[in-house]
C-alpha cells in the first residue's frame, strides 16, 4: 500500500521569502526597471524610432540609451526616464502605495493559487480602485 503524503504549500509569500533574504527592494528596483524598459522600448518599436534618432530627440548619447533600455541597470534617473517617455508620445506616473494593501493582494494570490493547486474553484478577486506603479 502507498502512501502519498500531501504537503500543505501555503504559508509565506515570495516577497516575505525575498524580505528574509533581505533582497526585497532590489528585487523590486529590478523588476520595475524591467517593466519601464520593456514599456518604451515597446513604444519605440510601435512608434519606429530607433536606439540613435531617441539618443539624438534627447541629446544624448547611444550609449545612454542603452542604459536605459538595460533591465538591469536601475541607475537611471526618473528625470531621464520622463523625458524619454515624452519623446514616444508616454507619460510616467509614480505613486506611493500602503505596505497594508501589498500585504492584502499578496495574501489574496497566495490563497487563490493554493486552492488551485488544491482542485477547488475559487471567486475571481474583487479589484480594487488602488494603483500600484
Amino acid at each position: 500500500m502507498s502512501s502519498t503524503k500531501r504537503f500543505d504549500h501555503s504559508g509565506s509569500t515570495f516577497d516575505s521569502f525575498l524580505e528574509e533574504e533581505e533582497i526585497l527592494a532590489a528585487s523590486e528596483a529590478v523588476a520595475l526597471k524591467r517593466l519601464i524598459a520593456w514599456q518604451i522600448e515597446q513604444a519605440m518599436a510601435e512608434k519606429k524610432i530607433t536606439k540613435n534618432a531617441m539618443a539624438k530627440r534627447l541629446s544624448t548619447s547611444r550609449t545612454q540609451i542603452d542604459r536605459l533600455l538595460d533591465p538591469a541597470h536601475v541607475g537611471v534617473s526618473i528625470e531621464t526616464v520622463a523625458r524619454a517617455a515624452k519623446v514616444v508620445g508616454k507619460r510616467v506616473t509614480f505613486q506611493v502605495v500602503d505596505e497594508a494593501v501589498i500585504q492584502r493582494r499578496a495574501t489574496k494570490a497566495a490563497k487563490g493559487c493554493s486552492a488551485m493547486a488544491r482542485g477547488k474553484s475559487i471567486k475571481p478577486a474583487k479589484v480594487e480602485n488602488e494603483r500600484i506603479a
